[in-house]
């Protein structure tokens, strides 16, 4: 069986990830039979999609499932490796939550426009839990998951990496951390991946940065890049 392999960069040493972040939290308090492989880059200070590429250049000779997850999410669902497994069966690439539709400038798969209004909630598909540990304090039900998408939030993609390498599917560098996740998906979208999310229940500690001078600039870079 093809091995689950997680993927994150994260800022501090493997002692405080194990310790002090909400996914190192989770990985230490579970007893796998089959545990799942971590590549884990530590102290890490290169944008994330410089580091996801190199986990998908080294499964060339290694293929696995990977989940390109952030730090700061915690796996609360005793069942998530099955979960990846069903979603990796039905979808190219995998997420928790998403838009099944994409309109013309849209910044960020829950907003339509820079002026961040949301999208209209019927197109919105996935589950994510909000808070600091277990249980959350909050669940964003933004709706029924296994829906075929356009868009998907980065906060955890999945996608096996065989998949990835046939088509040449990578992450752009340029989007070191905003806007990696949009473009990966146009991408997918236009090599002809079927991406969609799944039910698989996680807490997300932080929220995201949109608005920031560094979330403006790689906007005007995806704008630059897509024409549309």
């Amino acid at each position: 069986m093809k091995p689950i392999r997680l993927v994150c960069g994260t800022r501090v040493s493997y002692d405080d990830f194990v310790q002090k972040t909400a996914l190192g939290r989770s990985l230490t308090v579970s007893r796998y039979r089959n545990p799942p492989q971590l590549l884990l880059f530590d102290n890490n200070k290169a944008g994330l999609s410089t580091i996801y590429n190199k986990a998908i250049q080294q499964a060339k000779d290694n293929p696995a499932i990977l989940v390109f997850i952030h730090d700061d999410i915690y796996l609360s669902d005793f069942f998530w490796m099955d979960r990846i497994r069903e979603a990796v069966d039905k979808f190219d690439v995998v997420g928790l939550a998403g838009n099944t539709r994409r309109v013309p400038r849209q910044p960020a798969w829950i907003f339509v426009d820079p002026g961040f209004t949301r999208d209209d909630p019927r197109f919105f598909s996935g589950v994510v839990g909000h808070g600091k540990g277990f249980p959350c304090s909050d669940v964003s039900m933004y709706g029924p998951a296994g829906l075929e998408c356009k868009l998907l939030d980065g906060l955890l993609l999945a996608a096996d990496s065989e998949r990835l390498n046939e088509v040449g599917l990578g992450f752009d560098e340029q989007f070191a951390f905003h806007f990696y996740d949009m473009d990966f998906c146009r991408q997918a979208e236009l090599k002809g991946l079927r991406m969609g999310t799944w039910p698989i229940s996680v807490i997300h500690e932080s929220g995201g940065a949109f608005g920031t001078p560094a979330w403006r600039d790689a906007y005007q870079r995806y704008l630059h890049k897509y024409t549309d």
